[in-house]
């Protein structure tokens, strides 16, 4: 038995004590499922990890909304729709490379959620890439904005996100340089279509059901793993979150409310006083409220309903991760939080007088 110290002197410093005698290894590295490891910079420490939580759902059914609701509803669908994309090409690279995650020890995984996925590319690189690239141009022609201050956020918070996934041990510097290049090539080859598909999203009479069949299909025919992995789950989750809003999207064009700024674009940024803050901050706890409230009322009932129809013990959690009921819980649960986000907010927050 020794202790050694890992330091990862691009990016992190953390210090591992662990034995490596097999037998005492899993007990002392592992205890709890959960690395042991000492932190010498809490600043990098907070950093890193808050960093990498821009990846995660909650960020999701957060951030992204709270653009629909505070900013442009436009921009939020553009975002939506180049995070899918991403995102599953992401995922299915990643089930289909089948390279692994960094090898533990040397390094210090600080996630045990998604420790049985694949690594290259990483999906976390790819997203922040996308959306942070994506806003900064679809912003130009709705907001008035400076270039160069929008530019630098976005490097910013990219390069945060991608760094935080080598602090986290989770990815090698091969997987973010791929998932950064992977985003900025199927940005670069779908930028000249942005507003054709656009139109077709907003106005063809077909967009609804392309927006529910081809992610629903995507999902079911997801490529199947030897061991049981939550990109499957994850990527019903993404493309449930983009189908939803891409009809809810449609349905408000129909209705001829899109709640989108009026006037000459681009318009100037709201001016941040003391009434704009305290109606966003509560736009924001109704929205998170109404989104929340959907997928736990959805997930429950829909996963009653998958139990029974296959005649499931209630409380057999396992079987939420077979396919027959993983994918049709998660995509109808997302599909009914993107028409939720998509129709509904908005129209509470009218009631409300918060819009």
């Amino acid at each position: 038995m020794f202790t050694a110290s890992l330091e990862n002197t691009d990016c992190c410093e953390i210090a591992v004590k662990r034995c490596w005698d097999p037998g005492l290894m899993s007990l002392l590295f592992m205890s709890g499922g959960r690395p042991q490891y000492e932190v010498r910079n809490w600043l990098l420490y907070f950093l890193f990890l808050l960093s990498a939580g821009l990846g995660h759902e909650v960020f999701y059914i957060t951030c992204l909304p709270c653009i629909h609701w505070n900013v442009d509803p436009f921009l939020c669908r553009r975002l939506v729709n180049i995070w899918t994309l991403v995102m599953y090409v992401g995922q299915l690279m990643k089930d289909v490379l089948k390279l692994p995650r960094p090898l533990s020890p040397p390094v210090v995984k600080l996630e045990t959620r998604v420790i049985a996925e694949y690594g290259l590319p990483s999906t976390h690189a790819m997203a922040a890439t996308a959306i942070s690239f994506t806003l900064l141009l679809s912003a130009t022609s709705r907001i008035q904005f400076q270039f160069e201050v929008g530019l630098l956020i976005a490097v910013v918070l990219s390069s945060l996100v991608c760094l935080s996934r080598l602090y986290t041990g989770m990815h090698s510097v091969l997987d973010v340089i791929c998932g950064a290049l992977i985003s900025a090539v199927l940005m670069f080859l779908t930028y000249p279509y942005w507003d054709t598909f656009d139109r077709f999203q907003l106005t063809s009479p077909i967009s609804p059901i392309v927006a529910l069949a081809l992610p629903l299909f995507l999902s079911y025919t997801y490529p199947e793993l030897d061991h049981y992995s939550t990109t499957r789950g994850d990527t019903t989750t993404i493309l449930g979150v983009g189908a939803g809003c891409s009809v809810g999207y449609w349905v408000n064009e129909q209705l001829g409310h899109t709640f989108e700024p009026q006037g000459v674009l681009p318009v100037p940024l709201p001016t941040l006083t003391a009434n704009t803050l305290a109606l966003g901050t509560g736009r924001f706890f109704v929205g998170v409220v109404a989104l929340v409230g959907t997928r736990q009322i959805v997930k429950t009932v829909s996963l009653w309903a998958l139990y029974s129809w296959y005649r499931v013990p209630q409380n057999d959690t396992n079987a939420k991760k077979r396919r027959k009921i993983e994918v049709p819980y998660k995509f109808v649960t997302y599909t009914s939080i993107g028409l939720v986000n998509s129709i509904l907010v908005n129209r509470i927050f009218v009631l409300l007088h918060l819009l």
